[in-house]
């Protein structure tokens, strides 16, 4: 059997959870905590870096860092996870889902300006498969009209814009460390913070609502309930085993990109039959997910078929969020759905994974073509 993804285990990530016990403190912002966020912040030059349980912890304190409130809009595409929606959602705030782009999956930058109205307070967008949105075009739509950009990165640890790492580029970003991602420590997140302004505010959220932070560092003599807020730490131990994994960062990445070309050329041949990936010249992608779209969805259930018979698992991906009954209820789609639907209907993942060999690559790629060989 091939499975769609093996979480990837270095082997050093139980010395350093032996060491994180010894240290004697697992809870959140311990030792490894620290050392993840000074890391990444290291890795993506954001303005601060904070680790939370999960993506959808960070996606939901930027909700609480805006003050959304009921009847507020938030501009995003409907070809994303629920947490996307659902941070907001929380708040009390309306998603406005917006058409996504055929070639890259991404939310069509062109249409986002249209769906602005006097209750629009944030755009988030989600940069699919680690390859980036219309960053620039994005941001001056959003400076424009005075409106913060969120970057749901959660797949783009690795992935670049114009020289700058996804989740950066906006006022914030988050990452998810869900054992599907290519760096994971089975579920965590992070929340990066570009805007200085927001940065204190956004420790005090995270830490219950108090000033604990401002007590660490000796700035208060005690600290105390300030601001609303939760509890978003990552523990201690979650963190050493993400720490094990960051120092694999370049070479996983490496790897991954390595197996997403060689699907790429091994498939070049029914690239004027059915959807590859693409990937515009001003992003670098971490090779995340490699897809194809198949002609239509009766097509991608065959094909699913065809490689289940021989033990490969394939996998469609998010059912568009504006079709289902939550959508319906809190949200509404701005505009024509012209892509959305048919191309999330066509989308295909292979198996990804670092271990993935050669030789299974090989029998994954040989059987799709065998399927188009007899169907086209």
């Amino acid at each position: 059997m091939i499975p769609f993804n093996i979480p990837y285990v270095s082997g050093k990530e139980m010395a350093c959870i032996e060491d994180a016990i010894q240290r004697k403190n697992l809870a959140g912002e311990g030792f490894y905590t620290k050392a993840c966020q000074e890391e990444l912040q290291k890795i993506t030059k954001a303005k601060r870096v904070l680790l939370t349980p999960s993506c959808t912890h960070a996606l939901e304190l930027t909700a609480l860092l805006l003050d959304l409130k009921e009847g507020d809009e938030v501009i995003m595409p409907s070809f994303t996870f629920v947490s996307t929606a659902n941070a907001f959602v929380l708040r009390g705030a309306v998603p406005v889902f917006v058409d996504l782009r055929a070639d890259t999956m991404n939310i069509d930058e062109r249409l986002i300006e249209a769906a602005i109205s006097p209750k629009t307070k944030a755009i988030v967008v989600m940069h699919y498969a680690g390859v980036a949105c219309e960053m620039e075009e994005i941001m001056a739509i959003a400076n424009r009209h005075n409106i913060k950009v969120i970057e749901d990165a959660a797949q783009c640890l690795g992935g670049y814009y114009r020289g700058k790492h996804l989740g950066t580029i906006g006022h914030f970003g988050t990452f998810s460390f869900h054992s599907t991602k290519n760096i994971h420590c089975g579920e965590g997140g992070a929340l990066l913070i570009n805007d200085q302004s927001l940065i204190e505010r956004a420790e005090i959220i995270r830490e219950k609502g108090t000033n604990r932070n401002q007590f660490l560092l000796g700035m208060v003599d005690k600290y105390s309930w300030v601001d609303v807020g939760s509890s978003v730490l990552l523990g201690e131990l979650n963190a050493a085993f993400l720490f094990a994994q960051l120092q694999e960062l370049e070479t996983l990445t490496q790897k991954r990109q390595q197996i997403w070309e060689r699907y790429l050329q091994k498939l070049a041949g029914l690239a004027t039959e059915i959807g590859l990936p693409k990937v515009p010249k001003d992003c670098k992608h971490n090779g995340h997910i490699f897809y194809l779209k198949c002609r239509n969805t009766e097509e991608r259930k065959d094909l699913i078929d065809h490689l289940k018979k021989q033990e490969i698992s394939s996998v469609f991906h998010y059912v568009p969020l504006h079709s289902s009954l939550a959508g319906h209820k809190f949200g509404y789609f701005h505009g024509a759905d012209k892509y959305t639907s048919i191309e999330s209907g066509r989308l295909l993942r292979l198996p990804l994974f670092p271990d993935l060999e050669e030789e299974s690559q090989d029998r994954i790629t040989t059987l799709v073509l065998d399927f188009y060989q007899k169907s086209l």
